[in-house]
């Protein structure tokens, strides 16, 4: 009987679901979009009941597709948008709120707060993140003090919080596991990475009971069993953040490799190897995964708007009509004349941190076309992407050779030429760009023997194409310094 790896991808605003076969081929491949709700400016919901129907529904759907059945799938794997917060009632199973999105904004005030009670020291020391709303630390407090008698509820052991993953395997195990993985929880700012144990002074310092908190597990190991979803049981073998199944999925298990995802933000991840480094350059120090006794870390740059500014174009202008239409508005003009967008509409992520600053479109002539918006939309991307590698250079101390890159994105040729023009090194696209969803499938994989060990996974590993700078370095200079003048004029807008 012919066995296969199920891995589930609850991203941000899609469930998918992909059927893999020993080959790391995709056989199969469901995917439903769901409801983002924005009660007010800066604020970003999810409705968890709805991530759990249409994550088990396209499970089911992609099995079906594939012509399988649940005896043959050997193992499940599962990845998941990180920092997204769910609060539920143990007992009932139902969120007390909305799942808070990583995007949301809402604790800003809060963060600020904690800032100047002289805290981000403490608190990068311990989880090698910077104090942000971004986090979900904030997001369960938050729920706590704004949830009628939620706190009461929390404090007598009765509500339960969770990453995505935690939400999505209580359901699929029927409340008996509530657990997460190290990589989504050195996402929370409650995670010391260096004890690999929630923090009981940082706990303390969000005012969260720790009775809420899932168990930490490696992200690759046997968790247990489906109960009733599917005909028959399936081990839960596989948990990863997005970004760290991605880095995974790419094969960047060597210390100095690097990934781009190019999705709705964009996140570079490095790996740096068995020990935590404290960035100087305000990247984050995150867990990339630990499998057996071994804990590899990562340094990662965050940047929240990528293909959102496409989806922004296509919903909020209306300058095109589907996202794919992009790459052929943006090759009418050959640059972009001197315009710069800087997609700030939920502050600047890595290097900056700086949650107030707002987007700017700045360079606007008379003469200035959609073409031209559009094409210092993608621009704005491949800058991004230049800011956090020349970050990760000067804190690693490594130079890097090239950028492995997945995500909806990376089917722009356009997008990719440029990006590997204005940071002067290659840029490789995989075969199989479905990078995250593969690297948890590795990872569920690997615990059940599917896979024998890593070293069979990365003869996987496939280039579909590299693309080299096509200008000279020399040339690539003033167009950076426009970018810095742009994000400079976002934030000089945030202060105001």
């Amino acid at each position: 009987m012919k066995e296969f790896i199920l891995a589930l991808d609850q991203g941000t605003t899609s469930s998918r679901a992909i059927v893999f076969e020993h080959n790391g081929l995709p056989k199969a491949v469901a995917q439903k979009e769901f409801t983002q709700y924005y009660p007010k400016p800066g604020w970003v919901e999810h409705d968890p009941e709805e991530i759990w129907s249409t994550q088990a529904g396209v499970a089911l759907e992609a099995i079906t597709k594939a012509g399988l059945e649940s005896v043959n799938i050997a193992a499940i794997g599962i990845t998941n948008q990180r920092e997204t917060t769910v609060v539920w009632n143990r007992k009932t199973g139902k969120p007390v709120y909305n799942a808070i999105v990583w995007q949301d904004r809402r604790t800003t005030d809060l963060c600020d707060q904690l800032k100047n009670e002289g805290l981000s020291r403490k608190i990068l020391e311990k989880t090698g993140l910077i104090i942000d709303a971004y986090f979900s630390a904030t997001k369960v407090r938050w729920i706590l003090d704004n949830v009628n008698g939620a706190r009461k509820l929390a404090e007598e052991g009765q509500l339960a919080f969770g990453t995505v993953d935690s939400w999505l395997i209580w359901n699929l195990t029927r409340g008996e596991l509530h657990i997460t993985d190290v990589s989504n929880a050195s996402r929370t700012m409650l995670f010391n990475i260096h004890s690999l144990k929630w923090d009981e002074e940082l706990l303390k310092i969000f005012n969260i009971p720790s009775s809420m908190l899932p168990e930490v597990r490696s992200s690759s190991e046997i968790y247990g069993k489906t109960e009733g979803q599917f005909a028959s049981s399936i081990p839960v073998a596989g948990i990863a953040g997005d970004q760290q199944a991605a880095l995974f999925g790419q094969m960047c298990i060597e210390p100095g490799m690097v990934k781009n995802t190019y999705g709705t933000g964009c996140f570079m991840m490095m790996n740096i190897g068995t020990k935590p480094i404290e960035s100087k350059s305000k990247l984050l120090t995150t867990v990339a995964w630990k499998i057996g006794k071994e804990t590899q870390y990562a340094f990662e740059g965050s940047i929240f708007i990528a293909g959102a500014v496409v989806q922004w174009l296509r919903d909020g202008l209306g300058i095109i009509k589907k996202s794919g239409d992009i790459e052929k508005l943006a090759a009418k003009v050959k640059d972009s004349e001197g315009v710069y967008f800087v997609p700030a509409f939920a502050g600047l992520g890595a290097p900056h941190w700086n949650q107030h600053a707002r987007g700017t479109l700045v360079g606007i002539t008379r003469g200035t076309t959609s073409a031209h918006i559009a094409r210092a939309a993608l621009d704005s991307i491949a800058y991004q992407t230049l800011e956090v590698l020349l970050a990760m250079q000067k804190d690693s101390g490594i130079d890097i050779r090239e950028l492995r890159v997945d995500g909806g994105a990376t089917v722009n040729n356009s997008l990719m030429q440029f990006q590997s023009d204005i940071l002067q090194t290659s840029v490789v696209r995989p075969k199989i760009t479905e990078t995250t969803a593969l690297g948890a499938a590795y990872l569920a994989g690997l615990a059940v023997n599917y896979w024998s060990d890593i070293r069979e996974v990365k003869q996987q590993w496939q280039m579909d194409r590299t693309f080299s700078p096509m200008i000279k370095s020399s040339d690539t200079k003033s167009l950076i310094k426009g970018w810095h003048r742009a994000v400079n004029a976002s934030k000089a807008w945030a202060d105001g």
